[in-house]
C-alpha cells in the first residue's frame, strides 16, 4: 500500500514514524508552504488524528513532534507590524513572527503558545533587512525545529539569530540562549555555528545539530554537530563534527539524529544527501537528485530513521 499527496499542487514534508497512545504511527505534513496539515496515520495506513496550528495561525511544515503524553509539538506562522528602527529600517514594517504551539491531538486545544517577537528582539537576527511587506514579510527570526528537553522545556531552533533556545514550557521565558549574538555559554574550537537547523537534546548535556554556516556562506562546508553542553559552567564543546566526503554546502534544511546504537544518521538537506557516521567513519550512499530547497522544492528537511 502506498500513502502519497492526492492534491496535485500540495506537497508532503517531515514524513517520520512516530508513537502515539503506545502505538506506532507514521505522521506528516501535507498542504502549500506554510499552509497545511499534520496527519498521523497507523500501521494499517488508516488516519487517526490531524492536527492544525490554533489561534488562527498557519500550520508550518518544519515540525510536527509527538509528546511523550501524546500532544503535539508545532510550528506556525504569521506576521506582525513592527518597528525596524533598532536595525536601521522604517517604524511600520511586516516581520515573520516564530510560533510554537503545543496542541491537544485528540481536542485541538492550544495548551501552550509561544513567539519569537515577544521573546527575542529583532537585533538578535544576522539576516540582512529586506521585504517588510504583507507579501514579503521581514525574516528575522526562521524558526526551523522544536524538540523537548529532558526536563520537559523546549529546544527551539533559529536559524537566521544563529541561536538554539531553551524555553520554559511553563512560563514561555527563555531559559539559555546557545550561539548567536546574545548566546550565554562560552565555546571550545569547533562548537560554533550559523544558519543552522534541527537542534536536539537528548541528554541534559548533549546538543546535536546541523550547521548550515551557508546562505550566505560562513564557512566552506556544512556539519553535523554533537556538542557537550555544561550548563553549570554554561561551556559547550565540541564532540563529534561529522562532515560529508564531498564537502557539502546545504544552503537549507538538515538534520542530525543520534540513534541509540552509538550511531548517528546525518542528513545533508539542500544537496538531497544521507549519510549515517559510526565511532570509526562516515559512511554516504551516492547522491540522488531531490527537490528543491524547502517545500515542494529539492532537499532533505529532516531524514529519519527508525
Amino acid at each position: 500500500m502506498r500513502v502519497g499527496v492526492e492534491a496535485p499542487r500540495e506537497t508532503a514534508d517531515d514524513f517520520r514514524a512516530q508513537s502515539y497512545r503506545g502505538r506506532p504511527v507514521l505522521t506528516w505534513f501535507q498542504g502549500m508552504g506554510l499552509d497545511g496539515t499534520d496527519y498521523i496515520y497507523d500501521d494499517q495506513y488508516h488516519q487517526v488524528a490531524e492536527v492544525k496550528a490554533g489561534n488562527g495561525y498557519l500550520t508550518d511544515f518544519h515540525e510536527f513532534l509527538i509528546t511523550p503524553w501524546n500532544t503535539a509539538l508545532i510550528l506556525a506562522d504569521t506576521f506582525r507590524t513592527a518597528n525596524l528602527t533598532s536595525i536601521g529600517g522604517p517604524a511600520d514594517q511586516k516581520v515573520f513572527d516564530g510560533i510554537v504551539q503545543e496542541i491537544d491531538i485528540a481536542t485541538g486545544k492550544v495548551l501552550f503558545d509561544w513567539n519569537s517577537l515577544d521573546h527575542v528582539p529583532l537585533t538578535e537576527s544576522y539576516q540582512k533587512l529586506m521585504g517588510g511587506t504583507s507579501s514579503t514579510p521581514y525574516d528575522y527570526f526562521h524558526i526551523n525545529s522544536v524538540a523537548l528537553a529532558p526536563d520537559g522545556d523546549v529546544i527551539i531552533s533559529s536559524r537566521n539569530t544563529w541561536t538554539v533556545y531553551k524555553v520554559s514550557r511553563s512560563s514561555g521565558k527563555i531559559a539559555w540562549r546557545l550561539g548567536g549574538k546574545k548566546t550565554d555559554f562560552t565555546a571550545g574550537p569547533g562548537a560554533h555555528f550559523a544558519w543552522q537547523h534541527d537542534a536536539r537534546m537528548p541528554a541534559a548535556d548533549v546538543l546535536t545539530v546541523f550547521d548550515n554556516a551557508s546562505a550566505p556562506p560562513v564557512e566552506p562546508q556544512s556539519r553535523g554537530l554533537l556538542l557537550n553542553v555544561d550548563t553549570k559552567a554554561m561551556h559547550v564543546t565540541l564532540k563529534q563534527a561529522y562532515r560529508h566526503p564531498a564537502g557539502l554546502l546545504a544552503d537549507n534544511q538538515g538534520s542530525v539524529q543520534l540513534r541509540g546504537d552509538g550511531r548517528v544518521l546525518v542528513g545533508w538537506g539542500s544537496p538531497a544527501a544521507g549519510s549515517s557516521a559510526g565511532p570509526r567513519r562516515l559512511s554516504a550512499p551516492p547522491d540522488r537528485p531531490g527537490r528543491p530547497g524547502g517545500p515542494g522544492g529539492p532537499g532533505s528537511a529532516r531524514l529519519s530513521r527508525r
